[in-house]
C-alpha cells in the first residue's frame, strides 16, 4: 500500500490509538445498546494495560490510521467471568481502522504483520475472536485464511457469543497484500 508504514506503537501514540480504536468500534453501539458502555470500557481498559501484547500501528502521512494488538502465547487474559485463560497461541485483538481510511487495505496490512510476527515467533497457529455484527472483519479474516474454531467461542454476556477463528500458519502460505 502506497505510503503506509506499519510499525510498533510508541508511548506518544496512545491518544491516537485510543481515538482510532473507539471510532472504529463506535459503529456497533447501536447494535448492542445494552452492552455498548461495558464494551467501550473494556476497550479502554485493554488499551490502558496491554500487558505483554505487541501494539502495532499503521501510519499514513504521519497519522495513525489503524492499530492492532498481538498477544503472545502464554499470556493470561481475564474473561468476563473473572477467570483468567492462558493463551495457547498468539492472539489478535482490537483490530481497528479509522472509518475514514477503510477500504484501502489497512486492516489486511495489519493482519499480515500479525501473521508475520506470529510465524517469526515459531507459532503454528494464530487466533482471534469476533462477533456476528462485525461482518466486514469476518470477511477479511476469512479472505486471509482464518477458519471458524467454535471450540474457542465464549460468552462475555448472556446471549452474546464471541466466535473463535484460527489460522494454521504451517498450512497457510505467506500472506501477500493485494
Amino acid at each position: 500500500m502506497n505510503g503506509l508504514h506499519i510499525r510498533d506503537a510508541r508511548p506518544g501514540d496512545r491518544n491516537a490509538i485510543e481515538t482510532v480504536t473507539l471510532a472504529a468500534y463506535q459503529q456497533y453501539a447501536a447494535l448492542m445498546p445494552a452492552y455498548w458502555e461495558g464494551y467501550r470500557q473494556n476497550i479502554l481498559a485493554t488499551l490502558a494495560d496491554i500487558q505483554t501484547a505487541e501494539q502495532i500501528v499503521a501510519e499514513k502521512e504521519a497519522t495513525i490510521v489503524g492499530t492492532v494488538l498481538l498477544y503472545p502465547a502464554g499470556t493470561a487474559i481475564d474473561t468476563p467471568t473473572g477467570a483468567p485463560v492462558r493463551l495457547t497461541s498468539p492472539e489478535v485483538r482490537l483490530l481497528a481502522v479509522d472509518p475514514a481510511a477503510r477500504g484501502r487495505g489497512i486492516g489486511a496490512a495489519l493482519m499480515h504483520e500479525c501473521t508475520r510476527r506470529a510465524r517469526a515467533s515459531g507459532a503454528r497457529v494464530l487466533t482471534l475472536h469476533t462477533a456476528d455484527i462485525m461482518q466486514a472483519a469476518i470477511r477479511l479474516y476469512e479472505r486471509l485464511g482464518f477458519q471458524r474454531a467454535a471450540e474457542l467461542d465464549f460468552q462475555p454476556a448472556p446471549g452474546a457469543t464471541l466466535q473463535g477463528y484460527r489460522l494454521r500458519l504451517e498450512e497457510t502460505p505467506e500472506l501477500h497484500l493485494r
